[in-house]
C-alpha cells in the first residue's frame, strides 16, 4: 500500500519575544543576583553571573526571536517562567487546544473531518501529565474514532510519530492517522542560564498520514520511506519526572529543566544526522542532489547548514534547506513540521523532500516524500 501525507497544520502563538527583549530581563536579574551576593561574589564563595547581548544569541543560534504561550511571566526578572491558568480537568488541556487548532487545519487541507480519524498519535518532547494521554483527549475533542497515544521521542517525535502512522495505515490497523506535536518549551526552559535561555519557543503542528489511493487533498507528498535512529547521550537532559517528589536528596530546579552540553551535541549530532539521511536516500536509490528540500529539525542555524552541506556535498541554498528558525526559535518536534508546512506550496509532482527531526536521545527520524 502507498502512503501519503495528505495535510498538514500549525498553530502558533500570538505572543512574540525578540532577543533584544529577552536580554533585557535576563540581564536585569544578572544585575540584581550580582548586587544581592556582592559580598560572597567579592569573597569568592559565589561567581558573578554574566550578562548577555542580542549579537550572542544570533551568533550561537541564528534565533531572532521566538513565540510564546506567555509573554509576561518569562520576561519578568522576578519570575522568568510562563504563566499559565490553572484550568480545571473538565477544560481541555492547554497542549491539546493548542494540537486542536494544528489538526483541525491539517484535516481541512486533506479534506477531511474529525470523525474519519481512526488512529490519533500525540508525539512531542514534554508531557502535560502522565494520564491519561492527551492523544486520547485530542481524539475526544476531534470526534475521532479507533485509538490515540501519546509519543516521546524528544525532538525527534515527529519523525517517529510519522512512522508509527505510516505503519498502522500500512498494516491495516487505521485509515486516517493524525500526528500532532504540541510544544510548551518556555515551560522546561531555565530562562535564567545564559547558554541557553534564548533556545526554544513554543507551538504546534499536525499531519494527516493516510493511503495515497484515498487522498483528497490538493498537496499530496508519498512516504516513499522512514528510518528512524537511536544512540544514548547525557548530553541533553531533563530530570522533571514524577520520582522528584521521592529523591531522598531534592533535585534542584535547575536539574529539573532543559540542559544540555551544546558543543558535544553539535559534534556528535551532525554526523549521526548526515549519516541516517544519506543512507536513507541511498537505500531508496535517491542521489542528494535529487532532493528538492530538506525541511531539519530547527535547533541551530549552524548545525542545520552543516548536515545539508554533508549530505549535498556542498552549501545548500535557503531554498534547499529552508529556515524558520530565526523566528521560531527551536520549537522541539514541531520544528521540522513547520518548516515542511510553510515551505512545500511550491513543489511539483515528481519532487522529493526529506523531512528530518533530531534531538535528546540522541534520537533522529527521517522522512522520505514525494510530491504527487
Amino acid at each position: 500500500m502507498r502512503i501519503a501525507i495528505t495535510g498538514s497544520g500549525l498553530f502558533t502563538p500570538e505572543a512574540s519575544i525578540s532577543n533584544e527583549d529577552l536580554v533585557e530581563s535576563f540581564n536585569a536579574y544578572v544585575a540584581n543576583h550580582n548586587q544581592e551576593h556582592a559580598e560572597a561574589i567579592a569573597a569568592g564563595t559565589v561567581a558573578a553571573l554574566s550578562p548577555s547581548s542580542a549579537e550572542f544569541i544570533l551568533k550561537a543560534s541564528g534565533i531572532r526571536a521566538r513565540h510564546v504561550v506567555d509573554r509576561d511571566g518569562i520576561l519578568d526578572p522576578a519570575r522568568m517562567r510562563p504563566q499559565i491558568r490553572t484550568r480545571s480537568n473538565d477544560e481541555p488541556s492547554l497542549m491539546v487546544e493548542m494540537g486542536l487548532t494544528a489538526a483541525r487545519q491539517a484535516l481541512e487541507a486533506a479534506g477531511r473531518t474529525g470523525a474519519e480519524v481512526d488512529c490519533v498519535l500525540i508525539a512531542c518532547s514534554n508531557m502535560q501529565r502522565a494520564y491519561p494521554a492527551m492523544a486520547v483527549e485530542l481524539q475526544q475533542q476531534l470526534g475521532a474514532g479507533g485509538f490515540a497515544y501519546d509519543i516521546n521521542v524528544a525532538c525527534a517525535s515527529a519523525a517517529f510519530g510519522v512512522q508509527a502512522a505510516a505503519e498502522a495505515v500500512a498494516q491495516g490497523n487505521a485509515r486516517c492517522a493524525l500526528v500532532v506535536s504540541p510544544e510548551i518549551c518556555s515551560g522546561h526552559l531555565n530562562f535564567r542560564d545564559r547558554d541557553s535561555h534564548f533556545i526554544f519557543g513554543d507551538a504546534a503542528t499536525a499531519v494527516l498520514v493516510e493511503p495515497l489511493e484515498q487522498a483528497r487533498g490538493s498537496r499530496v507528498d508519498e512516504v516513499l520511506g522512514t528510518r528512524l535512529k537511536t544512540q544514548f547521550s547525557n548530553n541533553i537532559r531533563n530530570n522533571f519526572g514524577f520520582l522528584n517528589r521521592a529523591e531522598a536528596t531534592p533535585r534542584s530546579e535547575a536539574d529539573r529543566l532543559f540542559v544540555q552540553e551544546g558543543r558535544k551535541v553539535f559534534k556528535e549530532v551532525v554526523p549521526l544526522v548526515s549519516e541516517l539521511i544519506g543512507e536513507h536516500l541511498a537505500a531508496l536509490s535517491l542521489a542528494p542532489d535529487a532532493v528538492r528540500r530538506f525541511w531539519l529539525h530547527q535547533a541551530n542555524l549552524g548545525m542545520n547548514q552543516l548536515i545539508a552541506k554533508r549530505v549535498l556535498g556542498r552549501e545548500p541554498s535557503i531554498e534547499e534547506a529552508p529556515v524558520i528558525l530565526d523566528r521560531y526559535a527551536n520549537t522541539s518536534s514541531a520544528g521540522s513540521v513547520i518548516a515542511y508546512h510553510l515551505h512545500n506550496t511550491d513543489l511539483v509532482a515528481g519532487d522529493v523532500g526529506v523531512l528530518c527531526a533530531f534531538g535528546a536521545g540522541y534520537s533522529a527520524g527521517s522522512v522520505v516524500l514525494r510530491r504527487q
